[in-house]
């Protein structure tokens, strides 16, 4: 059996310990692997790479993707999916792992629907807001990065009596910005799902300074919408500038946070944006133990001739669910957690 896999999308880490694991699980059920570079646009435009043992050896614990990535996909129309089904046929593909985020499972399942073409998906990215699955490989490991910043954010923030604001990733899911405010102490934490405004946010900051806490740490996360009760954001325009995924291009929004943070507390507030560091780098243990095991169910499910699935955590089982499963509004914080978290923010 010759069996192809791709990631695609942004990159993050344990891209390589999933390659890594489903290699070694097909190779020792007998069959090739074929990979496809930058993704979906390595099956569109005939770019692969023959997956050796040598190749792909000692690669689990390394950050990146050795196929590489990108977010060119067949959901774009034209006639990408007429080219994924010739390149797939020209090197007798008999199924495709597709490892990404929503933008290549939606690719995934439209080949899948539209063409049954026998395709499995692993999900990751650093948002965690991919439906389908509670956990997904990157997460993790963007966590300890933006934990760690905290950290060291808060130890300069204490030494100068000064507010600091970091921004996290993780576009319009405060998965991240949240899960590391709670890890690193942030006193507010402003996530999309959430309608704290800029005057909350600093009256607990004033708060704060009025018993002697004199610095404080604020996360917002990336997607966060401005919002003010006294009108300190009007006039301002979002940008209509578009990444290479074709999604709004996000980050900056805490500048403005920190500047209303400044205005109304007088306070000195200074501002970190962690960008794409936050995506670099080896994978923590936990992300190399979740891609191995989703890159096992994924090698397993092809040889046994299960298709239209992804490997996905629910509760503490790694399982396969339906395809399908993908589609939909991206997978955000529940009201009743940040409840729970507002409740000793500050």
């Amino acid at each position: 059996m010759r069996i192809g896999i791709l990631t695609g999308g942004g990159d993050c880490p344990g891209l390589n310990a999933v390659i890594s694991s489903v290699a070694r699980r097909s190779w020792d059920r007998g069959h090739e692997l074929v990979g496809f570079k930058y993704g979906w646009r390595g099956v569109i435009q005939d770019q692969t790479i023959p997956l050796t043992r040598d190749l792909v050896r000692g690669i689990m614990r390394e950050g990146g993707t050795i196929l590489r990535s990108s977010g060119e996909n067949p959901a774009h129309g034209g006639d990408r999916p007429a080219r994924v089904l010739a390149t797939l046929q020209r090197h007798e593909i008999d199924a495709l792992i597709v490892v990404g985020g929503e933008g290549t499972m939606r690719g995934a399942l439209q080949m899948w629907r539209d063409h049954g073409l026998p395709v499995v998906g692993v999900p990751k990215t650093i948002d965690n807001d991919l439906p389908g699955t509670q956990m997904t490989v990157g997460f993790d490991s963007a966590l300890a990065i933006a934990t760690e910043a905290l950290d060291r954010l808060a130890t300069t923030a204490e030494s100068h009596d000064r507010v600091m604001v970091c921004e996290v990733m993780g576009r319009t899911a405060g998965w991240l910005a949240m899960e590391s405010g709670i890890a690193g102490g942030a006193d507010v934490i402003l996530i999309p799902e959430m309608d704290i405004t800029v005057e909350e946010a600093a009256a607990i900051i004033k708060r704060r300074h009025a018993e002697g806490r004199n610095s404080s740490l604020i996360v917002v996360g990336e997607g966060y919408t401005l919002r003010s009760d006294t009108g300190l954001f009007d006039g301002l325009e979002e940008s209509e500038q578009l990444d290479a995924y074709g999604y709004p291009r996000l980050g900056g929004v805490s500048q403005h946070v920190a500047r209303a943070v400044e205005e109304l507390t007088g306070y000195e507030t200074r501002v970190t944006i962690l960008g794409h560091v936050q995506r670099g780098g080896p994978p923590t243990a936990r992300d190399r133990s979740l891609a191995a095991q989703f890159g096992v169910l994924a090698a397993d499910l092809v040889h046994d001739g299960i298709y239209g699935k992804l490997v996905a955590q629910v509760g503490q089982d790694v399982v396969a669910v339906p395809l399908e499963q993908t589609e939909g509004d991206a997978r955000v914080v529940p009201q009743e957690l940040f409840d729970t978290v507002r409740g000793f923010m500050g």
